[in-house]
């Protein structure tokens, strides 16, 4: 199924939106819940594909629903149509900080591999896959790298990542990387799971046990904060029971507030 093909604009820097302007019948597919507005021609609803395979059986129907469930995503994709006259838009955004990465499928070979949560939304007829690593122990190991997602078409589809976002070409060359800091790859890279360092490194560095190893020639993107880490640090610092916390923003934290007699 061919792409329907979408006009969009990117508003904002550290907490992006991008709209998307429909022609009549053009339809654009996203993440439940990723809607910010539209337009009064345009109308929406939630189906169990990504509508990439109009004519699928219900044996297909029942499979991509177990794949979505794989990956933790609704088990619903909702569709976004122009059931009006002229153009209309519909805008769309993620649920915390960071960018939005524009892709054009069609001019980076069709198809790319993104973690399982970095899919926002995209031109219909794109299609939406699970894919799993082929080493063992990127599967054992590989964290929030293990269940990643295919996203293939020839139409434009849209990515979000938390921070700030790198894009790195891959020419032979290795590149380590904190399994969460992984946005997307080509699928000519090579993925796989190695072991961090050594035990000491391991356990008392900071860094996880073990580090996603990426290799071969390709594009790479990177994100500066995973929304795990951010979700982390979050709970690191938030008030415990009785009303007490980490205190970060005193020298003496805890000691400080008992002085003070919090």
């Amino acid at each position: 199924m061919r792409s329907h093909e979408i006009d969009y604009e990117i508003h904002g820097d550290d907490m992006q939106i991008v709209s998307v302007e429909l022609d009549p019948n053009e339809t654009v597919i996203a993440e439940a819940g990723a809607m910010n507005w539209m337009d009064e021609g345009i109308t929406f609803e939630a189906r169990t594909g990504d509508g990439s395979q109009p004519n699928q059986d219900i044996f297909g129907k029942l499979l991509n629903m177990g794949k979505r469930v794989i990956t933790g995503e609704s088990l619903f994709i909702t569709h976004f149509t122009n059931h009006g006259h002229g153009k209309q838009e519909v805008a769309f955004a993620a649920p915390y900080p960071g960018k939005i990465i524009p892709l054009d499928l069609k001019e980076i070979g069709g198809e790319i591999i993104c973690q399982k949560d970095a899919f926002l939304c995209a031109a219909l007829g794109t299609k939406i896959d699970i894919a799993f690593s082929k080493r063992f122990g990127a599967g054992l190991f590989g964290g929030e790298g293990f269940i990643l997602q295919r996203i293939s078409g020839d139409g434009k589809a849209f990515l979000h990542a938390g921070g700030t976002i790198v894009k790195k070409e891959l020419k032979g060359q290795t590149l380590r990387v904190d399994t969460g800091c992984i946005v997307a790859f080509s699928p000519s890279i090579d993925y796989d799971i190695q072991q961090a360092g050594n035990l000491k490194s391991m356990f008392f560095g900071g860094e996880g046990l073990f580090l996603a190893t990426l290799r071969g020639h390709g594009t790479v993107y990177l994100q500066s904060l995973p929304f795990s880490r951010l979700a982390d640090r979050i709970i690191q610092h938030a008030p415990r029971a009785g009303g007490s916390s980490k205190g970060e923003g005193s020298v003496l934290g805890g000691l400080g507030r008992l002085l003070d007699g919090d």
